[in-house]
């Protein structure tokens, strides 16, 4: 298993971004969809990482700074083909050190709420992350469950 900083530049990675922002319209409405298009995750205030198995895209996931001190998680996505293996643990471990690394003191994130995102949630909670209100520009929604960690 290797995670790297990537640029977003493998055709596997735009497939993989593909798949995520279809199962998000899929299982949330338009207006509460807050995924990150590939072109969006190139921005500056982002870093993107993804973890290969051998030459196997498995998962990715980003941080995108929210204020000096704290950052979100984006893009969280093991490929359907390799779900229950553990890349998502092992994506989640790694963007809580890389944000550590970066001086982060918390992370927040936006999840769904239909019963899709369960296992996303149980995943989150398994590692300290505890529902809060929203944060930075999201609002109050029925279909966001929003959630932050101190680090």
């Amino acid at each position: 298993m290797n995670i790297k900083l990537d640029d977003l530049s493998h055709p596997a990675v735009a497939r993989l971004l593909h798949e995520h922002l279809e199962d998000m319209y899929d299982n949330s409405p338009a207006d509460s969809v807050h995924a990150l298009d590939l072109a969006r995750l190139k921005q500056r205030d982002i870093r993107f990482y993804t973890l290969w198995q051998g030459n196997t895209l498995a998962a990715c996931g980003a941080v995108k700074q929210v204020d000096f001190h704290s950052g979100e998680i984006k893009s969280m996505r093991a490929t359907r083909a390799l779900r229950g293996r553990g890349f998502g643990h092992a994506m989640l471990m790694h963007l809580e050190n890389e944000s550590r690394r970066l001086g982060f003191k918390r992370l927040y994130l936006e999840t769904g709420t239909a019963d899709y995102f369960l296992p996303a949630q149980r995943l989150y909670l398994a590692h300290g992350f505890e529902v809060c209100a929203p944060f930075g520009h999201y609002r109050e929604d029925p279909h966001s469950l929003f959630m932050t960690k101190a680090l």
